[in-house]
């Protein structure tokens, strides 16, 4: 595996070197390039990548937040697709690719959403007060307003107790990744998958419930 993606690499590269001078910094090629570097273990690259996919995600959740009429659900999954789709080229990724990149746009999702409703919260500039509905259908009751600050703090505790369930949330909850996806990243079985997500969204559900009753 390390093998064969050391040689894909050096022939993207290659490829890449040859064409630098017609193609724009970050391109799509460039974060395609990243994307597989980053899976082939490639932490610099990972580095690099990490400020492109913020840096879109912010954009589109803050143009979406601010075109919407209040109440409005909020589709996370809908926002990682298209910063997905705006920056890889999605011709030259396999699917293992694209659950690497949901992975990376998971986390940043969630810290985004979180500053926006602590934003929201604190009454700072940018933050309209309005409270936006989640499309949470896969873990929570449909139409709950979702409070993502006590989400976010429900998460951190839950990743105490075991960060691997905490991940599982954050893969598909916040990033929408299938449970094959999610075992890709995880690298363990899709039984292991929905055994811990069961686990964790029971978990999460008795937390935020404790903490409304608070």
């Amino acid at each position: 595996m390390v093998l064969q993606c050391g040689i894909l690499l050096k022939i993207e590269a290659l490829r890449f070197e040859q064409r630098k001078d017609e193609m724009p910094f970050q391109s799509p090629r460039d974060v395609t390039l990243l994307l597989r570097g980053w899976r082939c273990g490639d932490a610099a690259a990972l580095d690099k990548l990490m400020p492109i996919v913020y840096d879109e995600l912010h954009r589109l959740a803050h143009r979406y937040m601010t075109r919407e009429q209040a109440g409005h659900t909020l589709q996370t999954t809908a926002l990682v697709n298209e910063a997905y789709l705006r920056l890889i080229d999605a011709n030259q990724v396999e699917w293992r690719d694209r659950a690497h990149f949901f992975a990376i746009s998971a986390n940043l999702m969630r810290r985004i959403l979180v500053e926006f409703a602590r934003s929201r919260r604190s009454g700072k500039r940018g933050g309209d007060g309005r409270r936006v509905k989640l499309d949470e259908s896969a873990v929570f009751p449909a139409g709950r307003d979702m409070d993502l600050v006590a989400l976010n703090d429900a998460l951190d505790a839950l990743a105490k107790v075991d960060p691997r369930e905490a991940q599982v949330i954050e893969l598909r909850f916040f990033g929408g990744l299938s449970v094959e996806e999610t075992a890709e990243v995880l690298r363990i079985s899709a039984n292991t998958v929905m055994r811990e997500w069961s686990h964790a969204k029971a978990w999460l559900l008795h937390e935020l419930k404790h903490g409304e009753q608070d």
